[in-house]
This record gives structure tokens, sequence and C-alpha cells, in this order.
């Protein structure tokens, strides 16, 4: 099938832009492998479950400060950007971008509710799917008109997180916020269980995540990481298409404010000693400041990619990135074959350090295979799958 029918060819793709889809992908498992393998709470607040003491806290803070929203942030971005190059490529070829894209973005939603109920909560496809059927009628915007969108629907769920914290409805949150032992011994023993037995937590979080929680917080963070992912895509920012000084300066002013706030945020909360009504209002500085980190991100891979463009590093980066959404789905399958009773069972097992450790596996894991399957095949196998139900025909898998 020729590329004037068909998806773009991978000797078209922009190589930086793929190293970064990589380095977001590979971060994400950072913060996921805590939901994977601990009681969910765990995320809104460390202190709710487990150790956190000495490496267990350090392994926690590094996490928080590095990479906690951050990469996640940086992949919706990129979503953004990708939102753009498929529908220009679509109206290149001639194809009705928005008939092509609300049937892509259709059968991604159909994926992800196949990925949260069947094997993990903590989807992300099906959230983007549906957003993307809104953000997409602002793809014709001028930058600054996408930049002050961006901004309007980030600042919602942010503001309605304070106003709860200011209210009478801050009390029934903490609640929420600090679960009994009980409550927390009964979801580790559930996904010690079987499959069977996890779908009674499984399924009532997935849908708690995909209506009060997508309605409330997701839609407008999602929705406001692509917009702005849009936007810095026509700026030619996450095409590596700026100049070397533009990227130096945005990786050290997106780091250093990035890095400040989020560092803020930590001293905040440890100076309240990690108060449950203290909680939202310390969430506020990693939510602006990962933001700002996905900025000087972006800034260092550019400059990265740039520098080392034919480097083992960059070429392993653009695999995973050019399989990101094969790898994503192997992350969950690992994970919880290792965690969940199905597998090995070891869910509330292990200690932060431990699960950090097996970040790094993965890692060692997912970017050699990802390099080796793309000199035998032109797409991962997610991605062949998710081509040939858009296009409706039979994409080349072999290279």
């Amino acid at each position: 099938m020729s590329s004037e029918n068909g998806p773009t060819p991978p000797s078209e793709r922009i190589v930086a832009l793929d190293a970064l889809r990589g380095f977001a992908l590979l971060g994400i498992l950072v913060i996921n492998i805590r939901l994977f393998s601990m009681p969910e709470i765990v995320l809104s607040n460390p202190t709710a479950y487990g150790d956190f003491t000495g490496p267990n806290y350090w392994a926690w803070f590094v996490g928080h400060v590095l990479a906690e929203q951050k990469f996640i942030t940086l992949f919706t971005i990129l979503f953004g950007g990708g939102l753009l190059l498929f529908t220009r490529n679509a109206e290149k070829k001639g194809k009705e971008p928005l008939t092509l894209f609300f049937k892509r973005s259709g059968w991604l939603v159909a994926f992800g509710l196949v990925h949260a109920y069947a094997l993990w909560y903590g989807d992300i496809l099906v959230a983007y799917g549906v957003t993307a059927f809104f953000v997409v009628f602002l793809r014709d915007h001028d930058v600054r008109s996408l930049l002050g969108i961006a901004v309007v629907l980030l600042a919602i769920p942010s503001l309605t997180e304070v106003s709860v914290a200011l209210t009478s409805e801050a009390s029934q949150l903490a609640s929420s916020l600090d679960p009994a032992a009980s409550v927390l011994q009964s979801e580790i023993e559930t996904y010690q269980s079987g499959w069977v037995e996890q779908l009674d937590h499984r399924v009532s979080t997935s849908f708690r995540r995909q209506t009060q929680g997508y309605l409330g917080y997701t839609f407008w963070r999602v929705a406001g990481a692509m917009v702005l992912g849009m936007a810095l895509f026509k700026q030619g920012i996450l095409t590596n298409e700026r100049s070397s000084t533009f990227y130096r300066r945005l990786m050290l002013a997106g780091g250093v404010a990035g890095l400040s706030l989020t560092l803020a945020g930590v001293a905040f909360i440890e100076a309240n000693e990690w108060a449950i009504d203290s909680i939202l209002y310390w969430q506020q500085f990693n939510y602006w400041g990962s933001f700002l980190l996905a900025g000087g991100y972006i800034g260092a891979i550019m400059l990265f990619s740039r520098r080392f463009a034919d480097g083992v590093v960059t070429k392993g980066l653009a695999a995973v990135g050019r399989t990101a959404f094969s790898n994503y789905i192997l992350q969950t399958v690992v994970a919880t074959t290792i965690f969940y009773g199905h597998g090995l069972g070891q869910f509330g097992q292990v200690t932060r350090v431990e699960a950090l450790s097996l970040v790094v596996i993965i890692w060692l894991v997912q970017i050699p295979l990802s390099v080796l399957w793309l000199r035998y095949f032109r797409f991962g196998p997610m991605e062949w799958l998710w081509r040939l139900v858009t296009y409706e025909s039979v994409p080349p898998l072999r290279r």
C-alpha cells in the first residue's frame, strides 16, 4: 500500500518527535509502577501506605520531582501534536481528515475500554480518544489562541481543587485520602486473587475514573495539554525546527522553574507534616510544575537528538516512540503479570525501591526489543492493528 492511501511510512517520520515520545513513554512507568504494585491511594497520598522512610522515601522523592505528572503531561502534549500531524497528512492525501480522525479516535476508545476493564484501571487511552473528538475542532486556530485556550482549560481542575479545599467538602475528601487499613487490605487481597476476583475493584474504579474523574478533572487537563501540544507543534518546537539557542533556553528555564515549583511543593507538604487538609494545596505545585519541567525535557531531548542523531540512545528512544502504543500495553501486561494474582501475585509485597528497580529492568527489555522489532517490521503490533481498523486495509507489516 502506498503512502498516498495509507499511514505515514517510517522513512518520513520525525526522529526527534519519536525520541521524545519514547522518552515520555518510558518515564510514565516510573509512576504507573506504583499503581501496578500498590493500592491506588499511594498516588494521592504516599504516606497512606507502605514504608515512607529512608531509601523508600527517596525513591518516592525522585519519582515525584522528576517524573510524576511530568511524563504523562509530555505524552499528552505529543498526542496533541500528533493530532495535527495526522489531520494534515490526511488532507495532503486527499482524504476527509475528520472522518478518518473520528474513526481513529473511536478505535482508540475501544482499545482503551478493553485495556481498562480487562487489564488495568489506570488506562489513559479512553480519555485520549474521547477528548480528541472535541480538541480536533481547534486545530485551525492560531498559536496565540491555542495557548490562551490551553491555559483556561488547564486552570479549571486546579481552581476546582483549591475551591474544594476551601469548602466543607474538604472533610469528605479527607476520608478518601486516608483510607482505613481494612480498605487497603481489601484492595491488596483483591489483586492478589484471580482475574475474575479483580473485576470487583477494576470495573468500579475504571468506571469512576471515566465518568466522575473524567468530567471533573481528566478532561480539562488532557484537553489543555493537547491544545498546548498543537500550539507547540505549529511553532516547530516539537519537530526540532527551532534554533539550538531556543532549546537551551527552554531546557534551562523550564527545568529550573519546574524543579523549583515542585520542590517548593515538597517543602510545603513537609512543613505541614503531610496533613490531609494540605494535600490538595500541595498538589497544585506539581500540577503546574509538571508543565514547566515538561518544557525543559522537550528542550533537552531536542538538543540531544540534534547532537546525537545517529547515536544508540536516540535510536533506542525513537524505536520506543515509534512503538509507543505497543510498549504501553506491554508495560501493563508485564506489570500485571508480576503483581496480580493471575501471575506472580506480588501486589502489595514490594517496596518503593524494589518497584523502581523493576522499572529499570523493564526499560532494559523494552528498548532493545523495540529496536530489534523495527529491524524486521514497519510498525509495532498495536500500531499495525490500529492502522488496519482505521484505514480498513492491511498495511504492510514486514520491512
